[in-house]
């Protein structure tokens, strides 16, 4: 038995006793190892930040669990079809569209999701750095395997921009906003970010990656000066933290919802939930395509996921990239 199906046969054991005591030889009978190799496992999990209480002739009892985006943990109760069946976890990592897409790249099932509690090369948008600090946010990637064309892909950045929307509403009781083509914010401050990236062919998608940083515990002085856009986290906008775990899977509930009504009915239920959320639709924009600065008035998505803006002269422009700012 590897380390990690124990540590998860233990931690479902103290589960399902519900607080009460488990002797070291009901745990070794269930792993089939001996006693030693228990206390080994136990030392394993208070390593995890799990406290775990010893008493002689009645075994250990988990008095609480840590704030730790573990598989087991997330798993509890998450009743999806397709997201999180499979969930990878990394104490630390480059970046987990990397992880995801070498997975990927080795025939991982759809619906995998890769998690980091730290990120050294983490990354977004036109090359930009992610900063990733340690314990107090999340950092996660979904593989799929849509049946759809390349060209079609970029739709799926609005999918999972709608995922995080609902799930902050649900978690966090606020209201928080789509800023084209992957932002979400609070009170126009930065919150989350994603970058999907694609394997494909001519003709058709390998797979897509889903990738998504989520500022929800950082404190103010842990951003760094320099950067581009102001930003904030739910736990600055609400006054205190969140659970990280709560938070993942409310995401992959919401996310996994959300890419059965995509495979579905297309783009159109996903575009609506996305223009409900925009509240730059109807105002005057800039958007810096980096060979063009095209100024107009934002009319919404198209079937693509281009942005939409009105030009004085009466053209509809369809923009597939650049920076969008508010004049």
């Amino acid at each position: 038995m590897t380390t990690l199906s124990a540590r998860d046969t233990i931690l479902k054991l103290f589960r399902k006793t519900k607080g009460c005591f488990l002797s070291s030889a009901q745990i070794s009978s269930e792993l089939g190892v001996s006693r030693n190799a228990v206390w080994k496992q136990i030392e394993n999990l208070r390593e995890l930040g799990y406290q775990i209480k010893a008493v002689p002739s009645q075994g250990y009892q988990l008095v609480s669990s840590p704030d730790t985006l573990l598989p087991e943990e997330i798993q509890i109760d998450l009743e999806t079809k397709c997201i999180g069946r499979e969930i990878r976890y990394f104490p630390e990592t480059d970046s987990t569209n990397l992880q995801a897409t070498k997975l990927g790249e080795s025939g991982a099932m759809e619906g995998l999701v890769v998690i980091a509690d730290q990120q050294s090369q983490g990354k977004g948008r036109l090359g930009r750095k992610w900063i990733s600090p340690p314990n107090v946010n999340l950092y996660a990637s979904i593989l799929l395997r849509p049946r759809i064309l390349p060209s079609e892909a970029p739709q799926l950045t609005f999918l999972s921009a709608v995922g995080i929307c609902r799930a902050i509403e649900q978690l966090a009781g606020l209201n928080p906003k789509v800023k084209w083509p992957n932002d979400i914010t609070l009170h126009e401050k930065k919150v989350a970010g994603l970058l999907n990236e694609m394997n494909s062919e001519t003709d058709q998608v390998n797979f897509v990656v889903l990738g998504m940083g989520v500022n929800l515990n950082m404190s103010v002085g842990q951003f760094p000066k320099e950067l581009a856009y102001p930003a904030t986290s739910l736990a600055i906008e609400l006054g205190h933290p969140v659970s990280r775990i709560a938070f993942t899977r409310a995401l992959l509930h919401h996310i996994d919802l959300l890419y059965s009504d995509y495979l579905l009915d297309g783009i159109s239920t996903v575009r609506k939930a996305w223009t409900e959320r925009c509240d730059w639709v109807g105002r005057r924009v800039e958007v810096n395509c980096h060979t063009q600065i095209i100024t107009g008035v934002v009319q919404g998505l198209g079937n693509d996921g281009a942005l939409l803006v009105a030009t004085e002269c009466g053209i509809i422009e369809e923009v597939l990239a650049g920076d969008v700012q508010l004049v």
